[in-house]
């Protein structure tokens, strides 16, 4: 898909701050770092007892909800005091969280008991409890309410019915699934298998494995295009991205992406990877599948969050501990491969997760 000229024309606007706060998730600091996105600026952190893991903003309200996974612990932090309002645990050992479709309540994957639990979004109170058949890894949220779950020690993928709190099937897809998507609105879901190298596409509908595809490398992390006609794979083995196309079901090609690539996000026309092992971010052109730009951030970044304008690409670097931030326009105003960094901001001790809540 090419991206129109208008995007690119971002270059001749001046730099202006992202009504907003960015939340970065301290794991070893114990402690969510606060980022003025306006002025860039760090406000007081906000300390936890326990490591945070991942946050995630409110879909509605300016809150935020914290997941501290080794302990199983959630925070639901209030924006306005920058404060921990509530402190639920609702079993010993997490993965992960994610809204419903709906955005009325959270729903979290623990491993320990294996289960997906319900709470609610105002209170955090435990509503349902969906009991796994096997260890989780991964798992995610289609538009029509089911989740998706891989176990890689079960070889599996668990079809559950948010709406009616039961598993509806289980895929046996072989392999070891670790980390698994809904793709096209909920009707297939695209697992990656780390022990043979592979990407499966399974039918949501009847579980049936519709193709297994070998790859170059480990699967480790997942970006869709916008339109999701691109998956785009990262993971040991390889300094490179794969390129697969779960419409037409088949691996597209592999594009160099720097060192060791690891986490990445989309904007326009690019594509941003993370590469820990040079401290940079290798900017790829999506529509001539290309070398754009290279940025030299941080040490070890790992994970990349775009601000919902799309002006900034917020970068995590977990052994520097700081926070990359990088002008989207300045990629198409470059006059040489290497593209200047906007500000590096220091956030704590190995920052793991960020989420922008949005202001006003």
């Amino acid at each position: 898909m090419l991206f129109p000229a208008a995007f690119l024309g971002c270059r001749k606007r001046k730099a202006t701050g992202y009504s907003g706060y960015c939340f970065v998730a301290n794991q070893d600091g114990h402690s969510l770092a606060v980022v003025d996105l306006t002025t860039f600026r760090l406000w007081k952190p906000i300390a936890l007892d326990r490591a945070p893991s991942m946050v995630l903003p409110h879909p509605r309200q300016p809150e935020l909800f914290a997941l501290a996974a080794e302990a199983g612990v959630i925070y639901r932090i209030d924006v306005a005091s920058l404060a921990v309002v509530r402190r639920v645990r609702a079993g010993n050992q997490a993965v992960s969280m994610r809204l419903s479709p709906r955005g009325d309540a959270l729903w979290v994957l623990y491993r320990d008991p294996a289960a997906l639990v319900e709470l609610s979004l105002d209170t955090l109170d435990s509503r349902r409890r969906i009991p796994l058949p096997a260890a989780p890894d991964d798992f995610d949220i289609s538009p029509d309410a089911r989740a998706a779950v891989a176990s890689s020690a079960a070889g599996i993928v668990t079809i559950a019915s948010l709406e009616r709190a039961v598993i509806e099937r289980t895929v046996t897809l072989g392999g070891q699934p670790a980390i698994v998507r809904f793709q096209q609105k909920g009707a297939q879901i695209v697992a990656g298998s780390r022990s043979d190298r592979s990407l499966m596409m399974a039918d949501v509908a009847t579980g049936r494995l519709i193709v297994r595809l070998p790859l170059p490398i480990q699967p480790q992390h997942f970006c869709f295009s916008a339109d999701e006609g691109q998956l785009f794979v990262t993971g040991e083995g390889k300094d490179a991205v794969v390129i697969a196309y779960p419409y037409q079901t088949e691996i597209g090609e592999t594009i160099l992406a720097g060192r060791a690539p690891a986490g990445m996000a989309v904007v326009g026309p690019y594509l941003l990877v993370a590469n820990p092992e040079t401290n940079c971010v290798t900017v790829l052109d999506i529509n001539y599948r290309k070398l754009a730009a290279v940025v030299q951030v941080g040490q070890e970044p790992h994970e990349i969050l775009i601000t919902p304008d799309d002006q900034y690409a917020l970068v995590l670097n977990q052994k520097s501990g700081d926070l990359a931030v990088i002008r989207i326009a300045a990629l198409a105003a470059r006059r040489f491969k290497s593209a200047p960094l906007f500000t590096l901001i220091p956030v704590g001790q190995k920052p793991v997760s960020a989420a922008v809540v949005t202001l006003g």
